[in-house]
């Protein structure tokens, strides 16, 4: 059994990705409908919120506003505009007989074939691509492959992220109010977690697409209830599709993108925390600080490390760590040293998977690409009898405007697959210095002292650090297995014109186990680092930890007490150091305030 956030999570890795959960805070509550105890479902605190989706700006905390506490959306008016315009340039492209990838033109292996010729509101036309659209997106209640995505917050963040970027494609515009309105109204589709190859999340979208029309089950407010009655209950009519919505919808990968953003989300919470609890293990430790130093950072000038040094120096502001003390050793093990140097790699690949995630929910990944406005005098390349038959010239249907519409490759997520990798890499190699660090308080060698033993059944003491290690060299192994990066692949699917998989859905589902894994391990190291801070204590009365270590080492002992066995709660003290840990935002304690890049 894995849990993220403090939620139980069955199943191998391939199996669970889908069911990547959130903080506890958010599942506090589940409604009295609910199907089972295997669907989480979110508590709407930010209900009355609403974000703008612009189709520029969206941030990760406004996705986890929506996809986690509910936060309602809209359209801005410029967004609208934007999408109805590149409605309207497709229009009038099938009516000026320009061929178009996966509209009048078929998809995949059967682009060359043509669906249709002319105006597509031509009343024969018209009829046909109603009718086709429609049998689409019926059928896709029942594509893809189970278990079905068990959190609600998954397809809601997959929803937004879509929204957002459907803003560049041509979808018509009941499509795109009704995307709009699964989130207003809190109609959750119920989703199958597979069925997608990583690139162009067709499965899991093809499903909401299912219930856009009626077809299949979603969530109606924690309800689940047939399609049609959950739109019924919402005052909402089934979609009419039309024109190329299935394709609108369906190319993106809005799916494992979602996943990012609460990936990005949560990870730094937990990194964070890793911070807090170094400078928790260097109190403990009486280590020597002179690695952190501005002169010793100065000979090496790595960006992120140096701003990841001067960010502990300030955590441990006014600790007895600064003062003479003759017993400390002139140097740490690597552990201790080094951590810094682990963590601020951490943080410069998280920035740079922020960073391509920004790029990714804020721009098209849509296959094919609409830019209305663009010109043939735009660029050299444009100005090509090959590229001149897929120019818009302009007319009726798109209100004058002229553009082009071109197949192209966008649907594939590099670089974000890449780097959400690379940032699970980058946490393992973390991780080995914090279960490294932890295991050398047991040497008197590195400490100074001796870990005292305890009788587990003697009264009066309670909560040290036995079985950390082995704690600790459990949640490695788990961990050790997630950085193992999946190998890249190629198989040709689609009559060999799919020859290229990206496996996101995997990547980013091993990423978000090894942040909770990430999570657990530092329970672990809190519950060692608070330990040796009673001991120093102990030893010299007078010790000043500073005011950050000491408020989180005095907040944690109001809920795990040194002195006291915790008799009021039968809870593993590991869950109690976890739960602080996901239920205690680090500004509670460090006005350092988020990260920037340096």
């Amino acid at each position: 059994m894995i849990r993220l956030f403090g939620r139980p999570l069955l199943g191998m890795v391939a199996l669970s990705v889908a069911q990547l959960g959130a903080q506890a805070a958010a599942r506090a509550a589940a409604p009295a409908q609910a199907a089972g105890p295997a669907y989480h479902f979110i508590t709407p605190s930010q209900a009355a919120q609403t974000v703008v989706l612009t189709g520029h700006d969206l941030t990760v905390e406004q996705v986890v506003a929506v996809a986690r506490f509910g936060a309602k959306v809209a359209l801005s008016p410029e967004a609208r505009q934007r999408s109805a315009d590149a409605y309207g340039l497709l229009l009038e492209a099938a009516a000026e007989g320009v061929p178009v990838y996966w509209f009048n033109r078929g998809s995949g292996a059967g682009r060359q074939t043509v669906i249709f010729a002319g105006d597509a509101l031509a009343p024969e036309n018209k009829s046909m691509l109603e009718k086709r659209q429609l049998g689409i997106f019926r059928r896709g209640a029942r594509a893809g492959m189970g278990p079905e995505i068990s959190d609600e917050e998954i397809v809601r963040a997959m929803l937004v992220v879509r929204a957002n970027t459907m803003t560049f494609e041509a979808a018509s515009p009941p499509l795109t109010q009704r995307l709009l309105d699964l989130l207003n109204e809190r109609i959750t589709p119920v989703v199958q977690s597979r069925g997608t190859i990583g690139e162009g999340d067709l499965g899991p979208l093809t499903n909401v697409a299912g219930v856009m029309v009626g077809a299949g089950e979603a969530y109606y407010k924690g309800e689940r209830l047939p399609a049609a009655e959950a739109l019924k209950r919402a005052d909402l009519k089934p979609l009419q599709p039309f024109a190329a919505d299935d394709s609108a919808l369906e190319s993106s990968n809005s799916y494992a993108t979602g996943q990012a953003a609460l990936l990005v989300y949560d990870a730094q919470h937990v990194l964070s925390w890793a911070d807090l609890i170094y400078a928790i293990d260097l109190n403990g430790m009486n280590s020597s600080i002179t690695p952190l130093s501005a002169p010793v950072q100065a000979n090496r000038p790595f960006k992120w490390l140096n701003w990841h040094a001067a960010r502990m120096l300030d955590m441990l502001k006014g600790s007895y760590l600064f003062e003479d003390d003759p017993n400390r050793i002139i140097q740490d093990p690597e552990s201790l040293r080094a951590s810094s140097i682990r963590q601020g790699s951490a943080w410069q690949a998280w920035a740079q998977l922020r960073s391509d995630l920004l790029i990714q929910i804020n721009s098209s990944d849509h296959n094919p690409a609409v830019r209305v406005g663009a010109a043939p005098s735009d660029s050299w390349e444009l100005d090509t009898p090959q590229m001149r038959q897929f120019y818009v010239k302009g007319g009726p249907l798109s209100h004058g405007q002229h553009g082009f519409i071109l197949s192209d490759a966008n649907w594939d997520p590099y670089p974000l697959a890449n780097e959400i990798e690379a940032f699970t890499i980058a946490l393992a190699n973390m991780d080995a210095a914090v279960a490294q660090r932890l295991n050398r308080f047991t040497s008197t060698f590195f400490t100074g002292m001796p870990q005292k033993e305890y009788d587990p059944g003697e009264p009066g003491r309670f909560g040290t650090s036995q079985g950390s290690g082995l704690d600790a060299s459990s949640m490695m192994q788990e961990i050790q297995g997630l950085a193992v990066p999946v190998p890249p692949e190629g198989n040709a699917l689609i009559q060999t014109v799919e020859d290229l998989q990206s496996q996101t859905r995997l990547k980013v589902g091993r990423a978000r186990l090894a942040v909770d894994d990430t999570l657990e391990l530092l329970a672990e190291d809190l519950l060692s680092g608070c330990y040796w801070l009673d001991m120093r204590k102990e030893q010299s009365g007078g010790r000043s930890f500073g005011p950050v270590t000491t408020a989180v080492w005095q907040a944690f002992r109001g809920k795990l007490r040194f002195a006291e066995g915790p008799e009021d709660d039968s809870r593993p003290i590991h869950e109690l150091a976890a739960t602080f840990i996901r239920s205690n935002p680090v500004a509670n304690f460090y006005a350092g305030g988020a990260p920037t890049p340096p």
